[in-house]
């Protein structure tokens, strides 16, 4: 009997040790910083390449905040929850490219199999509709975070 109550507790502090490290790793104003190597749009705005930073800007998850770290770039932007299907060991920030324009489309955490996922702009939906008419494909770019 004792090692099955030690064994259930030993699981549910496991669990809260999981827990806090994924919840801690979502807190307001933790940053996820990233060197991205290409100029690339959010919500119609567009960033040069450079180093950035996501964080969120309230204690709700889905708004989220880009600020470039050596300039004063910023947007803030509404989020979906996205599962990954696979989960990244790494965090990583995901771009949709089409020709040589790039939108930012998710952020993962590392260790946390649940992202959030931009809603495509009015320009992205627009250039996709362009390259399916083109039979060409659109591709799909991760930076890692660190």
């Amino acid at each position: 009997m004792k090692k099955k109550v030690f064994s259930v507790i030993c699981t549910c502090c496991s669990l809260a040790l999981i827990a806090a490290a994924t919840v801690h790793a979502q807190l307001p104003g933790t940053a996820l910083r990233a060197n991205i190597p290409f100029d690339f749009s959010v919500k119609g705005k567009t960033f040069p390449a450079g180093e950035y930073e996501i964080k969120r800007f309230s204690s709700a998850p889905d708004g989220l905040v880009i600020s470039g770290v050596n300039n004063r770039e910023r947007a803030m932007f509404e989020t979906d929850l996205v599962e990954a299907r696979k989960t990244p060991s790494r965090g990583e920030i995901v771009f949709h490219r089409y020709g040589d324009s790039y939108f930012l489309s998710e952020v993962f955490a590392g260790g946390d199999k649940a992202g959030r996922e931009l809603q495509p702009s009015r320009q992205e939906r627009m250039l996709k509709r362009e390259v399916a008419s083109n039979n060409t494909q659109s591709e799909t770019v991760a930076v890692a975070v660190y």
